[in-house]
């Protein structure tokens, strides 16, 4: 194993074990140059499974697509929206082999939830999906989950994806998005120059928060707001994580009106 790969970076700043030394190396590299990108790791995933509770048992939300679900990690999307409503319905997305038959191993545990192989960018494949159009019913609100994603995607992707997907959604529904920033220049090249080249392009950019703001433009954003994710309703059980500096995970929740 020659290519690091950024679910496998992801799922070793997570404290997982599918990942191989050249992914590891990558993550010593990174944390030199910002030592909180752990903590952004896992601040990132806690607001994921923190925004599909509040959407499920807040909103009556029943259906959810996980775009870029990277490899499987504790309480999964369906895992925490079947708890709230166990007829939840959950398909995730994602285009990497290795990520693909970890899923179907490790997710797909009842006939509400599934995998699809595709490229998050592709909407027209992603909707044609035969486990999408079995799942998701078009009339119905949709959570459409983009956490920790759009950093892995070009400036010419993004935009066009997530307004291709805002068209196929039922009043309604919801955008999650959290991408990676800084205010720091230094910084945000440094981390986009070492995954760029580490992956051979696997990669898109550390942004700043401005453009974060852009991803979810035209939508209701629903309270708190957008801004650090560790501060979206945080958890009063779980204990608050150490906050990065170097890195934030900025985002939000978005109601499409």
């Amino acid at each position: 194993m020659r290519t690091p790969s950024v679910a496998r970076i992801y799922d070793r700043l997570l404290g997982g074990v599918d990942n191989h030394p050249v992914d590891q190396k990558v993550c010593e590299d990174l944390l030199g140059i910002a030592p909180g990108s752990r903590t952004l790791a896992l601040a990132s995933r806690a607001f994921l499974r923190r925004a599909v509770r509040v959407l499920a048992r807040d909103y009556g939300i029943r259906q959810f697509l996980e775009h870029g679900c990277g490899l499987p990690a504790r309480d999964n999307v369906h895992e925490v929206a079947q708890t709230v409503a166990p007829g939840s319905r959950v398909v995730y997305i994602d285009n990497d082999p290795l990520v693909l038959a970890h899923a179907r191993a490790r997710l797909v545990e009842n006939p509400w939830t599934a995998v699809v192989s595709a490229d998050v960018r592709d909407t027209a494949a992603v909707f044609a999906a035969p486990e999408v159009r079995g799942l998701i019913r078009p009339g119905e609100p949709t959570a459409a989950l983009f956490v920790a994603v759009s950093q892995c995607l070009p400036d010419q992707d993004v935009l066009p994806m997530l307004e291709r997907v805002k068209e196929r959604l039922a009043p309604g529904s919801f955008l999650v998005v959290c991408q990676y920033t800084s205010r720091c220049p230094e910084v945000r090249d440094r981390v986009t120059s070492l995954i760029r080249d580490a992956t051979l392009g696997g990669w898109g950019r550390v942004r700043e928060e401005h453009e974060v703001r852009g991803f979810l433009h035209g939508l209701e954003i629903i309270e708190p707001g957008l801004g650090d994710v560790a501060d979206w309703r945080p958890d009063p059980v779980r204990p608050a994580l150490p906050r990065a500096t170097d890195l934030i995970a900025w985002g939000g929740v978005g109601r499409i009106v």
